[in-house]
């Protein structure tokens, strides 16, 4: 079973959104797991700290390697195999192709980073993989964890309704996905293009590729540079 395990300050964060819609059906149905651990249950101290200043000073706070390390290692102890992953703003942006080689696994153990960050050497010392979810700055990883894991499990065997739902979508095929209509026929004086009622499918499939062609074009050029 593909699960998750969360490490962060704040588990009560969780599953909130991955607790409804799909994610939360296969949750509940066992399709997939999902754990939240307190790194404050290997705080330090009778206030389980679990943060301290920074080195060469600054402002703010940077958590601790040693409590991180015991957080990791109680949650994913030798022969756990799935990659662990810290949500960072430096880190690695998140793509679709990478979405689909996590769901091919068993699972991910994700750090839920806060304060100024955490001391750089967990993350050699744990072979932590950053990853990133866009150029900004959140309050914490656990929004960014939630971001990742619901990109995963929708991908998950049983979770979608029609397998090609995933497919056909934007960054599966290198582009943004083709523009989507239904009823009515006519809203506000917009109507849905005539050759999606035409019943001619090559045609159809020609128009969604040649919209998804100008929407990249138009949207994120930079896609159609990649090799």
């Amino acid at each position: 079973m593909w699960s998750a395990t969360l490490l962060t300050l704040f588990p009560e964060m969780f599953p909130g959104p991955l607790g409804l819609s799909l994610a939360g059906d296969g949750l509940a149905r066992g399709a997939w797991a999902l754990e939240a651990r307190n790194i404050r249950e290997h705080g330090l101290g009778r206030h389980r700290a679990v943060d301290d200043t920074p080195a060469g000073g600054g402002p703010g706070m940077v958590m601790r390697a040693d409590v991180l390390a015991a957080a990791i290692d109680s949650a994913a102890p030798p022969g756990d195999t799935r990659p662990r992953l810290l949500m960072s703003p430096r880190g690695a942006p998140l793509t679709q192709a990478r979405v689909r080689s996590l769901v091919a696994g068993e699972g991910v153990v994700i750090l839920c980073g806060r304060f100024e960050g955490v001391d750089e050497r967990i993350i050699e010392a744990r072979a932590l993989e950053e990853i990133s979810i866009g150029d900004y700055v959140l309050s914490g990883g656990e929004i960014a964890a939630l971001a990742l894991i619901d990109a995963c499990v929708r991908l998950l065997p049983g979770i979608m309704g029609a397998a090609a739902s995933g497919v056909e979508e934007s960054f599966e095929t290198g582009l943004l996905e083709y523009p989507h209509y239904t009823r009515p026929r006519e809203f506000e004086g917009r109507a849905i293009p005539e050759i999606l009622l035409s019943g001619d499918h090559a045609k159809i499939a020609k128009w969604r590729r040649d919209e998804a062609l100008r929407l990249t074009r138009e949207r994120r050029p930079e896609l159609l540079k990649r090799d």
